[in-house]
């Protein structure tokens, strides 16, 4: 774990040494009852997710987080389009998983990859978790998108660059026409009603290509109504297990 570090240029300081060691120690357990709080919880297909007591919401559903992410961000968002460069946005990065995802599948197509993140998991946290473990061959990619620093691109693999941006949503203001795809998988709207509005919506569709795709898990009426009033066509689609229908919106 990542503690603060000071040198010190002579001993007259030994009882600073000491607290400060002290501190580091409250910081190491700080962190590991944060993460016992926080729950890493195995959904139905074998994946993990985490469990947010902040929300009182898991980052994905039970029925299998992994089984989830492949089927509404990559079969429906990422391997809709037939461009080999692609700008993906990614609203909740999360535990990393749709990035990892996008990753794999996204291998023969040149991705830049923009994942905010309001709430970011430390990489101690991510590395607990077992994603990798059903790409042991892309185990590295998996590291490597949490341990990259946050601010700027970084390369994972050869067609994969990844900026995590920590920040809230609702204080970016996003280029005009630059992604297209988008992930849209931020808590439930009961839970984070304020990601779910005609302003933020209005914000994502401005920074949209043309014939750019969004995705989301929630299907809800006024989710769909919002979409559309912005300006994007919306569908509803069959949903993953445990789930009756998603969203898909083309801008």
């Amino acid at each position: 774990m990542q503690t603060s570090t000071i040198v010190f240029r002579s001993d007259e300081n030994k009882y600073l040494k000491k607290y400060l060691r002290t501190f580091n120690r409250y910081i190491i357990l700080w962190r590991l009852l944060f993460f016992y709080y926080m729950q890493i919880i195995t959904t139905s297909d074998g994946s993990h997710s985490v469990y947010s007591p902040q929300y009182d919401e898991a980052y994905h559903s039970s029925f299998g987080a992994m089984q989830e992410a492949e089927y509404i961000f990559i079969n429906k968002g990422l391997l809709y389009t037939a461009k080999t460069s692609l700008q993906v946005l990614e609203i909740g990065f999360g535990t990393g998983l749709n990035a990892f995802l996008t990753s794999v599948y996204g291998n023969n197509i040149s991705i830049h990859y923009t994942g905010i993140e309001r709430f970011p998991l430390s990489v101690e946290e991510a590395n607990l978790l077992n994603y990798a473990s059903f790409f042991p061959e892309q185990k590295a990619w998996f590291t490597g998108i949490h341990q990259v620093e946050w601010g700027s691109f970084q390369r994972i693999n050869e067609n994969f660059q990844l900026l995590k941006v920590h920040a809230d949503v609702l204080n970016i203001d996003f280029t005009k026409e630059q992604y297209d795809v988008v992930y849209f998988d931020a808590f439930s709207p009961e839970k984070q009603p304020e990601m779910w509005t005609e302003s933020v919506f209005t914000r994502i569709f401005e920074a949209c290509k043309p014939g750019a795709v969004f995705t989301t898990y929630c299907c809800k009426g006024y989710v769909r109504r919002l979409l559309q009033g912005v300006g994007f066509t919306v569908e509803r689609l069959p949903g993953p297990i445990g789930k009756r229908q998603i969203l898909r919106a083309i801008k």
